[in-house]
């Protein structure tokens, strides 16, 4: 192979994995790719576009919640080593951490909330969308991850 050709199957290719990392199939709330948390199936719509939900995953990115108060959220965020989720941030009032249970594995992010007064407050985290392993093709990306929960 003459150079030339050799230089362009390397920027082809390298092109390829690089536009490949920042590809994410499913639904487009923050699924896809390796390990994530299915979306709870005791979600129940309510009359302000809201729903209310014990238990949250990766796919509920995006939503609103309902809570009353004195009910409890958990989340549950399956990470991995090569692409870890940070800790659940809460800003707003109208909640308060609670045990949520032990984190077994390196990567998962794992919170419990109660609704101890009304309030809006918005829930958040984030991981590399990329492994990220030495000595190979990584990008700089980041999933989010946000969950809105309106307690009344």
């Amino acid at each position: 192979m003459r150079p030339i050709r050799k230089t362009t199957l390397a920027l082809a290719t390298l092109t390829l994995l690089l536009a490949g990392c920042g590809t994410e199939a499913g639904n487009g709330k923050g699924g896809g790719g390796d390990s994530v948390s299915p979306s709870s199936p005791t979600s129940t719509p309510t009359a302000t576009g809201c729903t209310t939900r014990s238990e949250l995953g990766a796919t509920d990115s995006g939503d609103t919640v309902c809570l009353a108060v004195g009910d409890t959220i958990r989340i549950s965020l399956d990470g991995t080593r090569n692409r870890p989720w940070k800790p659940v941030t809460v800003d707003g009032s109208g909640l308060e951490a609670t045990n949520s249970g032990i984190v077994l594995l390196p990567g998962d992010a794992s919170s419990a909330y109660k609704a101890v007064s009304a309030g809006q407050v918005r829930l958040s985290s984030q991981r590399p969308l990329c492994a990220t392993e030495a000595g190979q093709v990584s990008c700089k990306g980041i999933q989010e991850w946000r969950v809105t929960v309106l307690v009344t």
